[in-house]
């Protein structure tokens, strides 16, 4: 291959390149994502799928609408008692549970049918831990509040840019400070994550004695909300670079235009060209020599 098609390939290549960078960092692209972020973090907030596991009880007694999983009563028909073999202990079962930031449901063990009775998990929350878990609920409702604050921007940014391309600078000035809010939220929505899991580690270890998991794990909600942490965070980054690329960097090359600095150099080098040298003063001008004195005769 010559070195000119070679040279003329990696020309293509680059622009390529700069042209997928320069889609990625598109205000519609943003804008899409931030709308992401905002929907996966609401329904991860409204969810109840945080963490969910099972509980280890001891079997209920038979009743009228309970007759499986269930300890025999004499005077109840149809009772009847069913041996768990695999754990060795016919007297517990292990219901499951599924709880979030607002309630916890459980299993209903007290009917053979499949239900959930719901509480407040705020009810579960011990007293030392309250405190801290309303901290959670507010920074949680913050990042929401911050997310919705930078969809509002860049769609008002996106608005200028197609209907009044002359308001470009105020564009570029919203997209800015969309980028700042998404980022703070990203930050604010992650540690509000990480409390909440303190939170009902706490709970589970030292909450109310009706509470009392026997395994627990995450949930798909815990996945869904680092999911949008990670889109608005993207967003963010993406937003904050198409701002410094279009503004900041076009501002120094036009202060470079107005003010050239030609042959800079760091650190400074020395001229090539010779400096002016004043040419040497003339040698002082000597007295004329004495006459020889006279022969004496």
């Amino acid at each position: 291959m010559s070195p000119e098609k070679r040279l003329f390939d990696k020309i293509c290549s680059s622009s390529e390149e700069m042209a997928v960078l320069s889609h990625l960092r598109s205000p519609q692209l943003s804008f899409l994502q931030t709308v992401l972020a905002l929907a996966l973090s609401t329904v991860a907030l409204l969810s109840s799928h945080w963490c969910s596991g099972r509980q280890k009880v001891p079997k209920p007694l038979c009743t009228a609408t309970r007759h499986h999983r269930c300890t025999p009563v004499p005077g109840v028909s149809n009772a009847s008692v069913q041996f768990s073999w695999e754990t060795g202990d016919d007297r517990f079962i292990f219901p499951t549970f599924h709880a979030g930031l607002w309630n916890i449901c459980e299993e209903n063990i007290h009917t053979d049918a499949w239900e959930e009775k719901c509480r407040s998990f705020m009810a579960l929350t011990p007293g030392s831990e309250k405190a801290f878990f309303w901290l959670c609920v507010g920074m949680e409702l913050i990042y929401i509040s911050l997310l919705c604050i930078s969809c509002v921007l860049l769609s008002v940014q996106l608005c200028l840019s197609a209907w009044c391309p002359s308001a470009h600078r105020w564009g570029q000035l919203l997209n800015a400070y969309a980028a700042v809010f998404t980022v703070l939220g990203g930050l604010v929505g992650m540690v509000a994550h990480i409390m909440f899991m303190q939170v009902f580690q706490v709970t589970a270890s030292s909450g109310l004695e009706d509470f009392k998991p026997h395994s627990y794990g995450y949930s798909w909600a815990f996945y869904l909300a680092w999911v949008a942490f990670t889109c608005c965070m993207s967003s963010g980054i993406s937003t904050l670079n198409n701002y410094t690329k279009k503004e900041l960097m076009a501002g120094l090359k036009q202060r470079a235009v107005f003010y050239p600095c030609k042959n800079f150099t760091f650190p400074p080098q020395p001229s090539k060209t010779p400096l002016y040298c004043p040419p040497p003063p003339p040698p002082p001008s000597q007295p004329p020599p004495s006459p020889p004195p006279p022969l004496c005769t």
